[in-house]
């Protein structure tokens, strides 16, 4: 099966490639196990196997062995690295950064990125996202997700627009308008990576 082009970065070889730069990238000073990857961006662990070897040949990514667990980071040290982060913090950098800012958030049960940005990351071609629509379902306060939504702004160089919801509204039968329009369009995961639609 071949591989669809993707839509935020046509230039990076997969969306895999794009998500694991940008967990690699987007935290340098740290280490991953190859397991840990893949959970952190969905992607299958054969995937990730064969993707990181890649990058480490191609000097983007370090690794070492630690006991029988493969552990990679960024090369900091490699010449493109600044122009690299950038880049990639920009097309792949909304999950990492969103799954950071809201950490230990209480009331979060799910954390959704939907709109143009979602849809780009499904593989469905457009103008490239002006900015991140997020749904939180759960009862987390409403002013913390002001506050975390203007973190992520800032850190990610666009506007964010974080929407609350209760989980009955959000798992309702009959659902209202918004959530049905939410749910028949690309949806990912932030916690867990996964790319639905």
């Amino acid at each position: 099966m071949k591989t669809p082009v993707p839509q935020l970065t046509p230039f990076v070889r997969s969306d895999a490639v794009g998500a694991i730069l940008a967990e690699t990238l987007g935290h340098p000073d740290r280490e991953f196990s190859l397991s840990e990857l893949g959970r952190r961006t969905g992607v299958s662990g054969t995937v990730v196997h064969r993707e990181v070897g890649r990058l480490v040949e191609n000097d983007v990514l370090r690794d070492r062995q630690e006991g029988r667990n493969r552990l990679v980071r960024a090369n900091d040290e490699h010449p493109l690295f600044a122009p690299m982060r950038e880049l990639i913090a920009a097309a792949y950098g909304p999950v990492p950064v969103l799954r950071e800012l809201f950490a230990g958030v209480d009331g979060v049960e799910e954390l959704l990125i939907y709109g143009s940005w979602a849809a780009r990351r499904a593989g469905e071609s457009g103008a490239f996202p002006n900015d991140i629509d997020v749904l939180v379902v759960g009862s987390a306060p409403r002013r913390t997700l002001a506050d975390l939504a203007t973190e992520a702004s800032t850190r990610l160089d666009v506007p964010v627009n974080v929407t609350r919801m209760g989980p009955d509204d959000w798992r309702a039968d009959r659902p209202s308008p918004f959530v049905a329009t939410i749910r028949s369009r690309p949806i990912v995961d932030v916690l867990t990576g996964d790319v639905r639609g």
